[in-house]
C-alpha cells in the first residue's frame, strides 16, 4: 500500500492528471461554497434577517457550514473520483503497465451506477459518523478508521471496474481488503487537510490502479 501511494505522489506532474485535478478544486469550492452560503441563509431566516442577532446567526451558520463542508469532503471527493477514474487510471497504466491489454470492464451503466452508490452511502457514513467528533481522541479514531474502510472499498471497487465485472471488482475487494483500508485511511487523513484534501480523488484512484495490478491482475 505504501508502494501503491508513493508512486501515485510521484506522477502527480504527469499533464493527464492536471484536467482531473482542476476539475477536482472547482467541484470542492462549489460544493463548499453552496454549503456555506446555505447555512448561512438558513441562520439569518431562523434569526429574522435583519439586526445583531441576525448577523451572530450568520457567523454561526457560516462557521458551522465550514466544519460542515471539511468534514463532509470525502463524499465529494468519491463523487470527484467516480468521474475521474478512467482518464486517471489510463495515465498509470501507460506509464506503469503499458503492457496490459486495452481495459474491457463493466458497462458505463454500472461503473456510473457505482459512483453514485459510492459517494451517497459514504455521505451517510460520514453525516452518521459526526456525533463521534465531540468524543475527545477515541471518536476521532473510530471515525476516522470506519470512513476509511468506506472510502478504501469504494475507491478499489471503482477502479477495478474499468477491467472487471461487479462480481470481480467484489473479489478483487475481499483480496485486497487490508491493504485498501490502509489505503483509505491515508487519503481519509488527507481528506481533513485542508489543500491537501484537493489530491484525494486524484491520488486514490492512482494508488487504487497499483494496487490492482500489483495484487490481482496478471
Amino acid at each position: 500500500m505504501i508502494r501503491a501511494v508513493a508512486l501515485a505522489f510521484a506522477q502527480l506532474d504527469d499533464p493527464a492528471f492536471r484536467r482531473p485535478l482542476l476539475w477536482g478544486v472547482l467541484g470542492a469550492l462549489l460544493a463548499v461554497g453552496l454549503l456555506t452560503w446555505g447555512a448561512i441563509e438558513g441562520a439569518a431566516w431562523l434569526a429574522g434577517g435583519t439586526g445583531w442577532l441576525s448577523w451572530l446567526a450568520q457567523a454561526g451558520g457560516g462557521l458551522a457550514a465550514l466544519v460542515l463542508a471539511w468534514w463532509l469532503f470525502l463524499p465529494v471527493a468519491a463523487a470527484i473520483a467516480a468521474q475521474l477514474v478512467e482518464p486517471v487510471a489510463a495515465a498509470v497504466e501507460r506509464r506503469h503497465y503499458p503492457a496490459l491489454p486495452p481495459p474491457r470492464g463493466a458497462s458505463v451503466a454500472a461503473q456510473v451506477a457505482f459512483g453514485l452508490r459510492f459517494g451517497l452511502r459514504l455521505l451517510v457514513v460520514q453525516v452518521l459518523l459526526l456525533p463521534l467528533l465531540f468524543i475527545p481522541v477515541v471518536g476521532v479514531v473510530l471515525a476516522l478508521a470506519v470512513s476509511a474502510h468506506a472510502l478504501g472499498s469504494g475507491m478499489v471497487q471503482q477502479t477495478a471496474l474499468l477491467r472487471m465485472d461487479p462480481a470481480q471488482a467484489r473479489a478483487a475487494w475481499r483480496r485486497l481488503r487490508w491493504s485498501g483500508w490502509g489505503l483509505g485511511l491515508v487519503l481519509a487523513a488527507m481528506a481533513l487537510v485542508p489543500l491537501l484534501n484537493l489530491l484525494v480523488p486524484v491520488l486514490g484512484t492512482a494508488a487504487a490502479v497499483h494496487l490492482l495490478q500489483r495484487g490481482t491482475i496478471a
